[in-house]
């Protein structure tokens, strides 16, 4: 992966979540190498991420978050006196905040709708994605995935028993897939936006 290193480029969010990462690991005792490990990385890329040298794709951070016990929310956001036991959390279109920018080297925007709500099951976002992407980068991470195109067309491509299958999805259409299953996404045109929301079975603090 290309590393986005310059601070300057990074958001809010992504300059504190190197930072969490490495708090959440101390907390629940786990050193750098086992924590690469579990997650699927090279202890050198987790270290890269701790030091925000990489930004990873969402799905490498659910894969992170699930090792550690908690979810996304808790990864880019460590205020004590959040919405997290709040039964309804409301997020005003003006105070929603993009998480990732540029999705590290792989170009995809996310934007959490959600992102105040800690302890949940199911992690919506808004994505948009590049009109180009690495070749043979595919995603891969615990739980299941629905896809709604907002705009655009959106090319969805998944490994099913080693074979390559490829949809091409318009306005209105949707799927929905075990996220176990290489997949990703590019967009044909231009600019194409998705409401994506990820489930992924509830995970205990260890």
């Amino acid at each position: 992966m290309d590393a986005r290193s310059h601070c300057k480029d990074l958001t809010a969010p992504e300059l504190r979540l190197g930072r969490r990462i490495y708090e959440l690991r101390g907390a629940r005792g786990f050193t750098q190498d086992r924590l690469a490990a579990e997650a699927g990385l090279t202890k050198g890329h987790l270290s890269k991420i701790e030091n925000s040298k990489v930004i990873p794709p969402i799905g490498t951070l659910v894969k992170i978050a699930h090792v550690l016990g908690t979810d996304l929310a808790d990864l880019f956001d460590n205020d004590s006196v959040s919405d997290q036991a709040e039964a309804v959390c409301i997020v005003r279109a003006k105070d929603r905040q993009d998480v990732i920018h540029g999705g590290a080297s792989f170009g995809y925007d996310y934007v959490a709708l959600a992102g105040q709500r800690h302890q949940k099951h199911m992690e919506p976002f808004v994505m948009i994605f590049p009109p180009g992407v690495e070749k043979e980068v595919h995603f891969d991470h615990e739980g299941e995935e629905f896809m709604y195109i907002l705009s655009g067309e959106v090319e969805l491509e998944a490994v099913i028993n080693r074979r390559r299958r490829t949809w091409v999805l318009l306005p209105g259409d949707s799927a929905y897939f075990d996220s176990t299953i290489p997949h990703r996404g590019r967009s044909r045109h231009g600019e194409s936006r998705a409401l994506v929301v990820i489930y992924r079975p509830q995970t205990q603090a260890r």
